[in-house]
């Protein structure tokens, strides 16, 4: 059998992890992260459940990586733990995950092999050919994976645009060669099905950023996503139209504007670019500066600029501040406020809502179309997005003319399964969410979110107490300590009522009364619960600490 196995991306933006089995060998197709939901509380990050590569992890020959976003590299230092595999991506690609893994100790042990676009590579069983593809980074691929069965079409995050720049045009005429060779199974990108049309072009964005600044009397402070390399050199160009200084600021645009630098893929000259130390060395309309936090991320630098805690920068009355990315679902609220702060300080800010200052990188639904159309495949699985993406993606493919039986809607750990009989949906391996929070990976679990989600809703109370050992009666306390809760100052007489009845409790339960401080805490819980909710109408934590002397 040939299996196609999704651990990962489908019923979720985020976490893109797929791999690719014949006999007794696969490879993986990315590997991912997802940022945390509102209701995690505390944590970092979420990656893939890899148990099936752990069980499985010497079969593995190889880790592929279509682009360098997070949602598609994010969990490559996880992964080369459970699977020292060798790494197989386009140079900045590669770029990026070797700073990753620098970070984590694992790039003296990991091996890496370039490829480029309409090259070959045999990895096993199965010939591989990379397809470039246009999208919000630059280097993305697709991957058209011979296997023993049939071509399988992988198209990667990708658009079809024919006025993108820089060479990021998706190389419709390879993924048309696909289709006349015949394609088993095409797997597509569905994060963009419920847009109608086309994705706008990157030259319309470049000429409204442009217009702004020459527009503008003052700074121009741009936010963005760090990977955005076609971007910042859109950006660049202008400023250099307009004779305006370039100023970076934040660690990951400085580290991709280096890696991208150092590979040719783009250009600043020496004279344009300036430290954001020097910023206020030169007129207000004499600099441009691109930074980080698009999203509201509350470290970043657009966020502490907004906050008024930024070292450098504080935000002047004629500054224009573009936020020239899309607003994550999610992070509308943190956006806003970081809005609401700028328009305070008397900025001028600029995003997707009232001006269109951001293309997607993702396929619109005629692009999508377009793609089964030249690629005209037997089989259909859609990838890479929410299950509502993936079941009106696999509609357009019935519009489309796919039958729906070769329509193959999997999710996360089902086996999607081909041999010369044809494919199907067969089996269901281990799947699920690890929780990142610091250093600790899966050992944050529900019962620790309900416990967060409680603290942070009514708080926390404390009851300290001390009892001698022979006597059973109370030799100090009860202290009564409250987090998140009250004002201990303001609702004295509720703490000292609490603290009746706790006594009361310890009056009622004898010395010699078999497990009495289990008891004790027991009933002191049941006790401050039902006081608090009646008095109160609030439910915090309650934890009764006991100490025999």
């Amino acid at each position: 059998m040939l299996k196609i196995i999704a651990l990962g991306g489908l019923g979720e933006i985020g976490m893109n992890m797929m791999v690719v089995e014949y006999r007794d060998t696969f490879f993986i197709i990315d590997a991912g992260l997802m940022f945390p939901e509102d209701y995690m509380l505390g944590i970092d990050y979420v990656i893939p459940n890899m148990d099936y590569i752990r069980q499985n992890s010497s079969k593995i020959l190889g880790i592929v990586l279509t682009h360098a976003h997070e949602d598609h590299i994010g969990a490559i230092p996880y992964l080369l733990k459970e699977a020292n595999a060798p790494v197989f991506g386009t140079s900045f690609t590669l770029g990026v995950v070797r700073h990753k893994l620098q970070e984590h100790n694992l790039l003296s042990s990991t091996v890496f092999h370039e490829i480029s676009p309409r090259e070959k590579l045999q990895i096993g069983p199965f010939e591989l050919m990379f397809i470039r593809v246009g999208h919000s980074v630059i280097d993305g691929i697709g991957i058209a994976i011979k296997t023993p069965y049939g071509l399988i079409v992988h198209t990667g995050d990708f658009k079809i645009n024919h006025t993108s720049i820089r060479d990021m045009i998706t190389d419709v005429n390879r993924f048309a060669r696909c289709g006349e060779d015949g394609v088993l199974a095409l797997l597509s990108d569905s994060t963009n099905v419920e847009k109608e049309g086309y994705t706008i072009s990157s030259k319309q964005i470049g000429e409204t950023i442009s217009r702004i600044v020459s527009g503008s009397k003052g700074r121009i402070i741009v936010a963005l996503f760090a990977s955005n390399i076609n971007r910042i050199q859109q950006i660049v160009d202008i400023a250099i139209i307009r004779d305006r200084k370039v100023a970076f600021d934040g660690k990951s645009i400085q580290i991709n504007v280096n890696i991208a630098r150092d590979l040719g893929y783009i250009s600043i000259p020496e004279e344009m670019e300036i430290g954001i130390a020097q910023v206020n060395d030169y007129s207000d309309d004499e600099i441009v500066m691109i930074t980080t936090g698009s999203q509201g991320e509350p470290m970043s630098s657009l966020a502490r600029m907004a906050a008024g805690t930024h070292k450098q920068i504080k935000i002047k009355k004629n500054d224009t501040v573009i936020l020239s990315s899309r607003f994550i679902p999610g992070n509308e609220r943190a956006i806003g406020n970081i809005i609401n702060k700028l328009y305070r300080q008397g900025a001028e800010v600029i995003y997707e809502k009232i001006s269109e200052i951001h293309i997607s990188g993702h396929a619109f639904r005629e692009e999508l179309k377009l793609m089964i159309h030249l690629t005209k495949p037997k089989y259909f699985i859609p990838i890479h997005g929410e299950y509502r993406h993936l079941v009106l993606h696999a509609h357009l493919a019935e519009q489309v003319g796919i039958s729906k039986e070769r329509i193959l809607l999997a999710e996360n750990g089902q086996v999607v399964e081909f041999d010369e009989n044809g494919g199907g949906i067969k089996d269901r391996v281990t799947t699920g969410r690890l929780l990142v929070d610091g250093k600790g990976i899966g050992d944050v679990g529900r019962s620790i979110l309900k416990e967060r989600r409680l603290l942070s809703k009514d708080g926390l109370v404390v009851v300290n107490m001390a009892l001698d050992e022979e006597t059973g009666i109370v030799v100090y306390g009860p202290e009564i300590v409250s987090r998140g809760f009250v004002f201990e100052t303001q609702s004295g007489h509720l703490l000292e009522d609490a603290k009746s009845a706790i006594l009361r409790i310890v009056e009622d339960i004898k010395p010699d009364v078999p497990d009495r401080i289990d008891k004790i805490q027991s009933k002191i819980r049941t006790a401050l619960k039902n006081y608090f909710d009646f008095s109160m109408r609030r439910h915090p934590v309650i934890l009764p600490f006991i100490l025999k002397v």
